[in-house]
């Protein structure tokens, strides 16, 4: 029977200082990609942007730390943007701290019940026909941003279709320039890893922000940025507890049951994509025991629901990453940037951070 035991453990046996090495440049090159996707991810969730920042802090920490992969990293993902949204919209920020809470306490009852390998035997057809609906889910969300539409409505928007109906409505407000910068970043992340030599190591990532928040600031364009409708903040995350009543514990367990199972499937699956990429075999039921600490953990710092990120975990790998500690690093580096640079995060063009999405779902 599969063990309960964190991989980090195991890998230490047999740790080396070239290993090391390894570990912290794919930490860091994993955090500067990570940077401009947790503010997207938070921003399409519908809470402030350093939300996306606590998430990718703090479960991704304590998932690396106790997690079943030898390589996986956690985060903030698209496949949550739209249930958090909603929890958000109809319960508050107290309503989707408790529905992750719940959600952390099944993911771990679910790893100690041993229910990890039942995943497998969902059919492939289903998870394929999910992450295609959570891609379009997305891009139509990203739409508004990466046209620059002044969509006002007397309501916030959360359901997909009326996205989409506000997009044809508002279709005249879109901002030639806005346009221009999302298209130059959505290029920028096509093709620049397509460059040879040490350039294409650079993630493109952060070479759209800087070109995007350049082109903005230097011809002075009419383009929003995040500082211009959010307010920034490089706070540490603390402790904070909601208000529990058993009516909002009532109203969110059906989505707290949500954010389990689809935390639970998201993450076994970029498990398993990264055994075939280094070899290795991950432990299903330890690994959904982190995510379960992951999210309680997220949830009391003030972040949103997180999981196995796929894109992140294969960016970790194809740097040299192969244990948990370089999700540790990712993490620690995230929490520098916070406390250093969140406020140059307000020149980032609304454009640039709709481009990193919408090239996911390409």
């Amino acid at each position: 029977m599969e063990k309960l035991k964190p991989k980090l453990f195991s890998v230490m046996k047999t740790y080396t200082r070239e290993q090391f090495v390894k570990d912290v440049v794919a930490g860091i090159i994993v955090a500067i990609i990570a940077l401009p996707l947790s503010i997207a991810l938070a921003l399409a969730s519908g809470v402030t942007p350093e939300k996306g920042i606590y998430t990718a802090i703090t479960a991704g920490f304590v998932i690396s730390f106790l997690g079943g992969s030898r390589v996986q990293i956690a985060g903030p993902t698209a496949a949550f943007a739209t249930i958090v949204a909603g929890i958000v919209a109809k319960n508050g920020m107290d309503g989707l701290i408790i529905a992750t809470l719940l959600a952390g306490v099944i993911l771990i009852l679910m790893g100690l019940l041993r229910l990890g390998n039942l995943i497998k035997f969902i059919p492939y057809t289903i998870t394929t026909g999910f992450t295609s609906g959570i891609a379009v889910t997305i891009f139509i969300g990203q739409i508004k941003d990466f046209l620059g539409l002044s969509i006002v409505t007397d309501e916030p928007l959360i359901e997909t279709m009326d996205k989409l109906k506000a997009v044809f409505v508002f279709i005249g407000t879109l901002n030639v320039q806005a346009l221009l910068v999302g298209v130059l970043s959505l290029a920028i992340l096509i093709f620049w890893p397509m460059l040879p030599g040490f350039l294409k190591r650079i993630p493109a990532s952060l070479i759209a922000v800087i070109a995007g928040s350049a082109a903005v600031a230097g011809l002075h364009l009419n383009v929003n940025t995040i500082g211009d409708l959010y307010e920034i903040s490089n706070k540490l995350p603390a402790i904070s507890l909601p208000a529990f009543s058993l009516t909002t514990v009532q109203n969110v367990l059906p989505d707290a049951f949500t954010i389990a199972i689809l935390a639970a499937i998201e993450s076994l699956l970029s498990c398993v994509v990264a055994d075939s990429m280094v070899n290795s075999r991950h432990r299903s039921n330890m690994e959904l025991i982190a995510q379960g600490a992951g999210n309680i953990t997220s949830a009391l710092f003030g972040g949103i629901p997180a999981t196995g990120a796929i894109a992140r975990t294969a960016a970790n790998i194809k740097n040299g990453g192969r244990t948990p500690i370089a999700g540790m690093v990712h993490s620690v580096v995230l929490l520098l940037i916070l406390v250093v640079l969140m406020p140059y995060a307000a020149l980032i063009p609304m454009p640039v951070i709709a481009a990193d999405p919408v090239y996911g779902c390409l």
